[in-house]
């Protein structure tokens, strides 16, 4: 944003779709000056883009590792290893109570 002076290795969000990174490189094109963000290797102009704070973007990562690990999961339910060894079981629910 305006003032906001914006270097390499910073985290930015991008006004325009929210999209968020790390400057990794700047580029100046046809007088305007854009940087590239490591989340989408795509140039943003400058002037649209504005720090975050790193907490911001550490609650963001947390939930992206979350959606990993539920993809991982889900994977995981799907696969043989887990189809052969719930084939040994007698599905009855011996609770005890």
């Amino acid at each position: 944003m305006v003032g906001e002076v914006i270097e390499a290795g910073m985290q930015v969000r991008y006004t325009g779709t929210g999209t968020t990174g790390t400057v990794i490189r700047f580029e100046r094109k046809d007088g305007k000056e854009y940087a590239e963000i490591d989340t989408t290797h795509l140039l943003y102009l400058t002037d649209k883009l504005f720090p975050v704070d790193a907490a911001v973007e550490k609650r963001h990562l947390k939930r992206e590792d979350m959606k990993k690990t539920l993809n991982d999961e889900r994977e995981f339910i799907s696969g043989s290893g887990f189809q052969e060894s719930i084939k040994n079981i007698d599905q009855s629910c011996e609770g005890g109570g």
